[in-house]
């Protein structure tokens, strides 16, 4: 897939980790998050603390009337929300299909099973999950993978139990285990654009994710 540029930065990237921002009839600059919009785009890939100094200080407005090709533009002041709005419901949308398809364990239980076993090739904490309930987890995580002694660990979300809950149609889901390499992938690429965006980035294959020799079944 052709690389983008981040029209503030610099730097081009895959397009999957960027955001596209799409200008609407109206002249209204606005996320578009699975970058489908009709028409000119603009691409960034700078965290959220960078995009709002952007644009306090007119840095984004120069850079989009330039992408854009036209100074008759409206940026919202709530850009910044909105774009973390549409990738937290990206990534959630993402776990509900993987969800829907069968392709998640949810249960504390049988969570820790498949940890035990090695075959869990990604492990999620809720945002609000309990710390004792994570080592747990994280602890049969190790011992499945003969990584004891080691900081491997699952990944705590950005989202809390209610969130993960609704976007999975389930009850109570505070921990979720990925078996399948390709879904894992799925929701790894979702949550790293997430975590970019806020400057949390934890990075693979750490904190849960096998490394890609392992994921590929080698």
């Amino acid at each position: 897939m052709t690389e983008r540029k981040c029209i503030l930065s610099g730097d081009r990237a895959d397009p999957d980790m960027l955001v596209r921002l799409a200008l609407g009839p109206d002249g209204e600059v606005l996320p578009d998050i699975r970058a489908k919009a009709p028409g000119r785009g603009a691409w960034i890939g700078v965290t959220r603390a960078d995009l709002e100094t952007a644009l306090a200080k007119g840095k984004l407005r120069g850079a989009l009337a330039r992408a854009f090709k036209t100074g008759e533009l409206h940026i919202p002041d709530t850009l910044p929300d909105l774009i973390e709005t549409g990738l937290r419901k990206a990534l959630l949308d993402r776990l509900g299909l993987e969800a829907k398809a069968s392709m998640v364990l949810t249960g504390s239980e049988k969570i820790e099973v498949a940890c035990r076993k090695g075959i869990v090739n990604l492990l999620l904490h809720a945002a609000d999950a309990a710390a004792d309930g994570n080592r747990k987890l994280d602890q049969a995580l190790r011992v499945g993978r003969q990584a004891e002694g080691t900081d491997l660990a699952g990944i705590v979300l950005p989202v809390d139990r209610s969130a993960l809950s609704m976007a999975m149609g389930r009850d109570n889901v505070v921990h979720i285990a990925v078996t399948d390499s390709r879904a894992a992938s799925r929701l790894r690429a979702a949550l790293g654009r997430l975590e970019s965006y806020l400057g949390c980035a934890t990075g693979a294959p750490v904190h849960g994710e096998r490394d890609s020799a392992n994921a590929l079944g080698a």
